[in-house]
């Protein structure tokens, strides 16, 4: 298999696209909805307010068959936006001092897992954006380390620790330029 897949770019946060990111997440995360932070019910709670927040944006991969093979999804982040005051530590100003881009999710189905459509999406997700960053938080034990690592490998550097709620584990929040 090839990362022949086709990147298709979303501003408006319809049913239909909540469906489609739904299902696809629970392809995705399959091993984790026993989890609280984790279960299907909590994430498309999540991504309902996340859908409405300014700046929304999501990319979904399609395979050559039209079959949906993951997504991405992001939205503006103002200077003053929880998702900066909940770090562990001062964020370095060139990510807080203007709007940024805060990429939410990315997930691959496992059959299209290590071939580009991750990094595909998020270049996608990045393409035209106004904002100069982009921010992003990961579990640190994902994949033991190995998702962590890949953020690196596209530039991004840990700036903060992060728990975004009590159920959530402790995620590492991670930034870069959006122009590279």
């Amino acid at each position: 298999m090839t990362a022949a897949a086709m990147m298709r770019r979303h501003t408006d946060f319809t049913p239909r696209l909540r469906q489609v990111i739904g299902d696809l997440y629970a392809q995705v995360r399959a091993d984790l909805l026993d989890h609280p932070n984790y279960r299907l019910d909590t994430f498309l709670e999540r991504l309902d307010r996340h859908g409405i927040e300014p700046g929304f944006a999501a990319v979904v991969a399609h395979a050559p068959d039209g079959a949906a093979v993951g997504y991405a999804y992001g939205n503006t982040v103002s200077p003053g936006d929880r998702w900066w005051k909940r770090m562990n530590s001062p964020v370095p100003g060139r990510f807080t001092s203007r709007d940024a881009l805060a990429v939410k999710e990315i997930g691959v189905v496992p059959a299209w897992r290590g071939i580009g459509v991750s990094r595909q999406m998020h270049d996608a997700l990045l393409a035209g954006r106004p904002e100069t960053h982009a921010t992003l938080m990961v579990n640190p034990a994902a994949g033991d380390g190995k998702v962590m690592r890949l953020y690196a490998g596209w530039g991004y550097e840990e700036i903060g620790v992060v728990q975004p709620s009590p159920e959530s584990p402790w995620l590492v929040c991670m930034g870069r330029s959006v122009r590279r």
